[in-house]
């Protein structure tokens, strides 16, 4: 093999090192292309399978914190779009504080389109409770009005949903709050 390149560099002189030299320059670039490519789909796959791992995680996390069966939820309607303008709502459980709301221009315009808010989800043991709610608005004839309304229900096995209803008509705009269990 020596007597090759020996015999190789006589006929070829340096060309053949400038040949190997040039070889070797353009190789590396090429490699580091290939090997800069290989690893930015790496680097893709793994940013996948985070953020799948990322929403298994979430899913498990949601089922330990809110199982199916003591899960509790609190939704808000208006029944008469125009009779209040709801500016906060603040949720006791058992006495407990667990929800309180300042309501925007844009979400005030969302219920009265009839949008429905989820103000609480939560977990409760199977029994009695009781729920109340405290509202402040501004009625259509331009009182602000502030109301206290409790609601006892009766927790059962499996997802229970309440729906809490605002309703304020002419020609007074007293509300009116009613609740309603959703099977």
């Amino acid at each position: 093999m020596a007597q090759v390149t020996e015999l190789v560099e006589r006929r070829f002189g340096g060309t053949l090192a400038t040949v190997a030299a040039l070889f070797i320059a353009l190789a590396v670039p090429f490699g580091q292309a290939a090997f800069a490519d290989t690893l930015d789909s790496e680097i893709d796959r793994l940013k996948a399978d985070v953020a799948d791992l990322s929403q298994t995680l979430y899913e498990l996390e949601e089922e330990v914190l809110y199982p199916a069966n003591t899960q509790v939820a609190v939704f808000l309607t208006l029944k008469d779009r125009e009779g209040l303008e709801l500016d906060t709502v603040e949720l006791y459980l058992n006495g407990t504080p667990v929800a309180s709301h300042l309501y925007t221009e844009r979400e005030r315009g969302s219920l009265k389109q009839g949008g429905v808010q989820r103000l609480y989800i939560g977990n409760l043991p199977h029994g009695a409770h009781q729920l109340k709610a405290v509202l402040t608005a501004r009625s259509a004839n331009e009182r602000f009005v502030r109301r206290e309304v409790t609601h006892d229900f009766r927790k059962r096995p499996g997802e229970s949903r309440l729906q809490m209803t605002l309703d304020a008509r002419a020609p007074d705009f007293e509300p009116v709050v009613s609740f309603q269990e959703w099977k």
